[in-house]
């Protein structure tokens, strides 16, 4: 499949709280055991631009197809990293794109 025509899943969270950070990220962090998604990243927010602090944590994904991101949501690693994190977070942004 060329690369052009992978679905990149890329999720934003915010905290409710700032001393909730933390849990937030190990809870999404659970996310990386996925076996259905190809490349799985999540990282903490650098917020090195100086006019953006309203995300604490990046989901940044990668699949073959929109069956592949099905299976992923399917998977019970992907509720249980909700189960954890829906009553921490504040905001929740997600974008699926091509390129």
């Amino acid at each position: 499949m060329p690369l052009s025509d992978r679905l990149r899943h890329v999720v934003f969270f915010r905290a409710k709280a700032r001393a909730d950070v933390d849990r937030v990220f190990d809870g999404l962090a659970i996310l990386e055991g996925n076996p259905h998604a190809d490349v799985i990243s999540v990282r903490r927010n650098t917020h090195c631009d100086a006019l953006s602090d309203e995300v604490d944590v990046v989901v940044y994904a990668e699949f073959r197809d929109r069956d592949a991101l099905d299976a992923y949501k399917a998977h019970p690693l992907y509720q249980q990293s909700i189960d954890i994190v829906r009553p921490l977070r504040d905001m929740r942004v997600a974008a699926d794109v091509t390129f």
